[in-house]
């Protein structure tokens, strides 16, 4: 049998934030060389943590030559794009409702970056390409053009149950891999279950508004009276219906109301977290309470929980920053499991390809 050489892939990861998928990926074997995104304040976190590049640059206006240039002498190209999703979000959806038309206008505008996307695929034609976002953007008519942008391409795409891939979130995302190379197809993903328990248990406790004294991202933030009376009567995995009716807000005793049971719980040790969110590091914002401590997750918690390792660094002065820039940067990242079975299913799939070409 032929020796086969580990393979060499090269990406380029638009709309890359502070590198939860580019760190996926490398981990994976793949060499991400640049990282784009509208948002300073991620360009430490890619360069510091995993070496890419980091280009601050609109990807509706983006040169396709700066992609070709970081292609260059790459056996093997990819693309990635991972659009920011919050057109389609359960927020923005509750916006749309308070908002009326301005919410609507402000998808129509996010729904492009993934148009700006598929553009640039048609135009660089990397070997390989991938993208992931939230599920409903299936149903939307620009993924149709996605597709239409992709012929020439060999195409998969699927839900994928995060939980499902090692990651514990009980989080859904649409993957879609695409190749030149040859057919592709993303498998059935069984890997065990990871609990909270598993990955945030061993961090020292925190009292609400405390921080470890050596980690600036292992903080809560800091809870009302009213509210820590709150946390103390909830249970995990819980809602607000386990409190006395005193501390139940007027808008819990309201019909509608009723129907927002998620918001002001605990976490549960022994199940997957649920899908941390930009606002992650608030008590009263989803099920983000600790689920032993009176107090919501920290930032490191939240961090570790999408799968970042412990020591990952989002800015140079984390100490001073904001819990709402941190809690937005960590939020809105490609969880970095998601990444890794992203740049595995790619590194097998060259393999596959090039030992067929060997034999043949």
């Amino acid at each position: 049998m032929h020796k086969v050489e580990q393979p060499i892939i090269v990406a380029v990861d638009l709309f890359c934030g502070v590198g939860g998928l580019t760190y996926g990926l490398q981990s994976s074997g793949i060499a991400v060389k640049l990282g784009v995104d509208i948002d300073p304040d991620c360009a430490y976190a890619i360069e510091h943590n995993s070496g890419a590049t980091f280009l601050e640059a609109d990807v509706a206006s983006l040169d396709e030559g700066i992609i070709t240039g970081a292609f260059e002498n790459a056996e093997v190209s990819l693309l990635a794009g991972c659009a920011p999703c919050q057109p389609f979000s359960t927020y923005s959806r509750a916006a749309k409702q308070k908002h009326g038309d301005a919410a609507g206008e402000n998808r129509s505008k996010d729904w492009r970056l993934v148009e700006h996307f598929a553009n640039l695929v048609e135009r660089v034609q990397p070997d390989l390409v991938t993208m992931e976002n939230v599920p409903p953007l299936a149903q939307q008519p620009v993924f149709g053009l996605l597709l239409e942008k992709l012929q020439g391409y060999w195409v998969d795409w699927r839900i994928v149950e995060c939980q499902a891939i090692g990651l514990p979130q009980t989080r859904k995302r649409l993957v879609l891999v695409a190749s030149r190379l040859g057919p592709i197809a993303i498998p059935d993903f069984e890997k065990p279950i990871l609990t909270v328990r598993a990955v945030i248990s061993e961090l020292p406790e925190l009292e609400a508004g405390g921080q470890d004294p050596n980690d600036p991202l292992h903080r809560a933030s800091k809870l009302s009276a009213v509210n820590l009376a709150r946390i103390r009567h909830s249970k995990p995995g819980g809602t607000w219906r386990d409190w006395p009716e005193d501390l139940r807000s007027s808008c819990h005793l309201k019909e509608t109301g009723a129907t927002y049971p998620s918001v002001y719980g605990r976490m549960q040790w022994d199940k997957p977290a649920p899908t941390i969110t930009t606002q992650c590091f608030g008590y009263g914002n989803g099920r983000f309470g600790h689920p032993e401590q009176d107090r919501a997750i920290s930032l490191r918690e939240a961090s570790m929980l999408q799968g970042f390792p412990k020591d990952y660094s989002f800015l140079p002065n984390e100490k001073s920053a904001s819990f709402d820039k941190l809690g937005r940067l960590i939020g809105n990242a490609v969880p970095v499991k998601l990444g890794q079975v992203i740049g595995e299913l790619f590194s097998d799939h060259v393999a596959k390809i090039r030992l067929h070409r060997l034999k043949h």
